[in-house]
């Protein structure tokens, strides 16, 4: 397991004092309820599953560069401008694979607008944003869906290979799709924001809901994850923040297993809900996205550590 320290140096502390560390919960706090709020304004706008529509063939006469297949479009209006076409062959250009948006519990894709946004502005062509139904009981059959979704995605776009953004328990989604049904062979990167790998003492009151049970220290599931992977391929890249709340204890956002290729990435300053949407976290998945692992570490960073906000 390696940790990443690639955030500006005035965000990296040695330590936290307590006066440092109650103003800046209370900044977060802040943020957090921002973040709700205009979330809750947007939400509707995610409800509905994104818009396909087939594109025209070619013109070959008039010097066209556009490619027979399929064009994937946002419904959501802030994102119109900057979603791109997926093509049944990727072009010489486009060799970024897809990347898969895939939102936590009681969510939808609306909460990915920004984060889609930042990615298409910096040249990423296949931007799939999934919803899955709020009344999933099981994570092994969303995971199971997500395979469906990933070959249809790999198939339409010609590429072999996806990337996927998790935040929270759609991290764990794609973890075990990653991990337990094959899809490693697909999966080339799996970015986790604020995802509880080891499961989390958090919201003890909603453990009436299958899901939030699998979510829980010590459950069935989150045992079945800490079995061996001997030769997965995916590499991991989890976002973790020490002022996550949701996360009981907040370590528990970490990739900690001796089969997986995982990168931690410690966030500092910002809760649970800014993960998906602070630019600072979508700059550090961009680098991660573009890196290989190993370069996303900055020199003399301790090995398993790092740090963003």
């Amino acid at each position: 397991m390696k940790v990443l320290s690639f955030l500006p140096l005035l965000l990296r502390r040695p330590c936290l004092r307590p006066a440092w560390l109650s103003s800046t919960l209370i900044r977060a706090t802040a943020l957090e309820l921002v973040i709700l709020a205009g979330h809750v304004l947007i939400y509707p706008s995610g409800l509905a599953p994104e818009r396909r529509h087939r594109t025209p063939p070619p013109d070959t006469g008039a010097g066209s560069d556009a490619e027979p297949g399929r064009l994937t479009r946002s419904a959501d209006t802030a994102d119109a401008a900057d979603t791109a076409d997926t093509t049944a062959l990727p072009s010489a250009a486009d060799t970024r694979p897809p990347v898969v948006l895939l939102h936590g519990f009681i969510d939808n894709r609306s909460v990915f607008v920004l984060l889609r946004r930042s990615l298409a502005r910096h040249g990423w062509h296949h931007l799939e944003s999934l919803n899955y139904s709020p009344l999933t009981c099981d994570i092994r059959t969303a995971a199971e869906l997500l395979d469906r979704h990933v070959e249809e995605i790999c198939a339409r776009t010609g590429h072999r290979e996806i990337d996927i953004v998790g935040h929270s328990l759609g991290g764990l989604i794609a973890r075990y799709y990653v991990q337990r049904l094959g899809g490693d062979r697909r999966v080339r990167t799996l970015v986790t924001l604020g995802t509880p790998h080891s499961g989390t003492a958090a919201a003890p009151l909603a453990g009436a809901h299958p899901i939030v049970r699998q979510m829980r220290s010590g459950s069935d599931l989150i045992e079945e994850l800490r079995r061996p992977a001997p030769g997965c391929r995916t590499r991991f890249i989890s976002f973790w923040s020490e002022l996550d709340r949701v996360m009981l204890p907040v370590e528990t956002a970490c990739v900690d297993h001796p089969d997986l290729d995982a990168v931690n990435v410690r966030v500092t300053g910002i809760g649970h809900l800014a993960l998906p949407v602070h630019p600072a976290i979508a700059s550090a998945i961009r680098q991660a996205l573009e890196s290989d692992g190993a370069s996303l570490g900055a020199p003399g960073a301790a090995p398993g550590a790092a740090s963003v906000a």
